[in-house]
């Protein structure tokens, strides 16, 4: 960015909407403030993202001129770069004064994170356009590597699938990943993932929108309640947000009338512009075809074949013959197959428990945790019959 161009709002932008909202027009600390003189006359519109030139300098001057001449002068030096000689004289005498009135008043983060993002919804001050929206695909692909254990599909499929939607200029349809797999075995953690590394607010963010089957439509009696109240709540979202996630969690619970108002929203787009301006991630979670993928994991075991080597159109295809009615119209662009958990994920799931709540512990512990789940088939008991759900409560029993 120039000289003549506008800070970042979490620098500098920050302190200027501090000095705003803090001296409200008011002079300096103790004196009476100096009548507002009128609107002098209309300043032409400046383009978005423009530079702040010398015509616009002087009409927020004239607006601004309500601060007292030491703030002003810190604007203008720091912004302009005029002044900078008696601003720094002033600043050496501000910080040998005793008063504190003399001295800038300090903010507590929060609120400069609060002032930070106002400041940001008044213009592409981000990458992306929207400070909500972050989109680091990097981090995403560091959280997947590190803590999602035993899952090199997913992994892969995810990420490329993210990745891709997100580059393409023109996307002619909403992303749809299907999820399957056994409760435990990573669904919800990786669209947490997702979330928390597109969007700066993770799942509170107000681009996301989470629904859980039994939870959000739990009586078939009011589906079409359901079905137009889901309808408005995903209109909602698209309209507030360019780029918005959509999570349905227990997707195969869903009434077929619910599924049949979700599919305008994955459907391809309609216009141009449409595709220019919306983008939209849908991910539904769905223990369908869960078991199947785990005979095909035992069989793998059973040959003496190691799981990396199960192919993921083997998994596509089984998961296609018992899919959902949304994969037979082919709204879904990725099945993404979940595996069962072996004994040493969950020993991996239980480190990272560990780490994360800052606790020591030794290989004999993770040992512990590990054994205290229940573990199938009854002959082999190779898989963990919950995956990880329950580890980080397991860890509670070794705490000192």
């Amino acid at each position: 960015m120039g000289p003549a161009g506008l800070p970042a709002p979490r620098g500098l932008g920050c302190f200027v909407l501090v000095l705003l909202l803090l001296l409200g027009g008011s002079g300096s600390p103790g004196t009476t403030p100096p009548p507002r003189a009128p609107w002098a006359e209309e300043q032409g519109a400046v383009p978005e993202g423009a530079p702040w030139g010398r015509v616009r300098y002087e009409a927020v001057k004239k607006h601004l001129g309500a601060l007292s001449k030491h703030y002003w002068q810190y604007l203008a030096c720091k912004v302009w770069q005029e002044g900078c000689e008696e601003e720094e004289k002033q600043q050496g005498e501000r910080e040998a004064s005793p008063i504190p009135g003399k001295r800038l008043a300090l903010l507590s983060p929060d609120y400069l994170e609060i002032l930070s993002a106002w400041y940001c919804s008044f213009g592409k001050c981000c990458e992306t356009g929207d400070c909500r929206i972050i989109n680091n695909i990097t981090g995403l692909e560091a959280e997947l590597n590190g803590q999602l254990h035993g899952q090199h599909l997913a992994k892969a499929v995810v990420l490329r699938a993210v990745q891709g939607f997100l580059q393409s200029p023109r996307p002619p349809k909403a992303l749809v990943l299907s999820f399957h797999g056994w409760s435990g075995t990573g669904k919800n953690f990786v669209a947490r993932m997702v979330a928390t590394h597109l969007f700066r607010d993770g799942l509170r963010s107000d681009c996301v929108r989470v629904f859980v089957s039994l939870l959000h439509f739990p009586h078939h009696n009011y589906v079409d309640s359901y079905k137009a109240q889901l309808q408005r709540q995903i209109s909602e979202t698209l309209q507030r947000c360019r780029q918005a996630l959509l999570i349905f969690d227990e997707a195969e619970k869903l009434h077929s009338n619910l599924l049949d108002a979700i599919t305008p929203f994955m459907a391809q787009h309609t216009s141009k512009g449409q595709a220019d301006q919306q983008r939209s991630i849908f991910l539904f979670l769905s223990n369908l075809g869960g078991n199947t993928i785990n005979e095909v994991a035992l069989e793998f075991w059973r040959a003496g074949r190691a799981r990396e080597e199960i192919p993921l159109e083997l998994l596509e295809q089984m998961a296609g013959a018992r899919g959902s009615s949304l994969l037979r119209e082919k709204l879904i662009d990725f099945v993404v197959p979940f595996l069962p958990l072996e004994y040493q994920h969950v020993r991996l799931c239980a480190r990272d428990a560990f780490l994360a709540r800052g606790l020591p512990y030794t290989e004999a512990t993770l040992d512990q945790v590990a054994q205290m789940m229940v573990f199938v088939p009854k002959e082999e008991k190779l898989f963990s019959a919950q995956g990880c759900k329950s580890v980080p409560q397991r860890i509670n029993y070794f705490l000192p």
